[in-house]
């Protein structure tokens, strides 16, 4: 399993955004879209091992909200990050007035949340890691199973407040280049690595 929690700093809780400004009066909600898109999207299919959890973080709890997206049971998706934009947008407007767990579609789950209690526990799983400029290369970081889980942000940094959480559960920062990226080729990136790791499992253990 592939875990990614995102941390999405601006992006207006109550989906009050239009779809023709997804880069401006959206809080980035472009680049948050983008970066769910590629954690799922392949050629013709999704990537059914994987998990993706967007923290929205414009506002504190009770407002804060989590949309947990489930390769497994996933539809609706699509490469593009307009459609993608809209089905986030949705979610968060279904939730606007709600303080319980919402289905806002298949393998998509719209909740409230508290910021400190979601980073905290995802960083408890096993094999997490930060993923962060200054960090030690990726290609050199090895989790002790098949599963591992990704801490990323959207295009502004983390909080002093989420570095803290993160840093005192001692997540590793992981880096995947010398370059300042966005977050969705970040992911891209991840995907790739283990992609190869796990085809050259596959060929190392396969008949000579």
């Amino acid at each position: 399993m592939r875990r990614f929690l995102l941390l999405a700093h601006r992006v207006p809780l109550d989906g009050n955004f239009t779809l023709n400004d997804l880069a401006g009066g959206a809080g980035r909600m472009d680049e948050v879209a983008r970066t769910v898109s590629t954690a799922f999207t392949l050629s013709n299919d999704l990537r059914r091992d994987t998990t993706v959890t967007v923290l929205f973080l414009s506002a504190p709890a009770p407002k804060c909200r989590r949309i947990d997206l489930d390769g497994s049971r996933l539809r609706f998706l699509n490469p593009d990050e307009r459609s993608t934009g809209a089905l986030l947008k949705n979610a968060l407007v279904r939730s606007s007035t709600s303080f319980e767990p919402i289905d806002a579609s298949p393998g998509l789950k719209v909740a409230p949340a508290d910021p400190q209690a979601v980073i905290e526990g995802f960083a408890a799983l096993p094999d997490t890691i930060w993923l962060e400029e200054s960090g030690a290369p990726l290609s050199e970081w090895k989790p002790g199973g098949t599963s591992f889980g990704a801490v990323v942000s959207d295009p502004f940094n983390a909080t002093e407040e989420e570095q803290h959480l993160l840093e005192v559960r001692s997540v590793p920062r992981i880096s995947v280049g010398p370059r300042s990226l966005r977050s969705s080729q970040v992911v891209d990136i991840v995907h790739n690595e283990f992609d190869r790791r796990e085809a050259k499992a596959r060929g190392a253990s396969g008949p000579s």
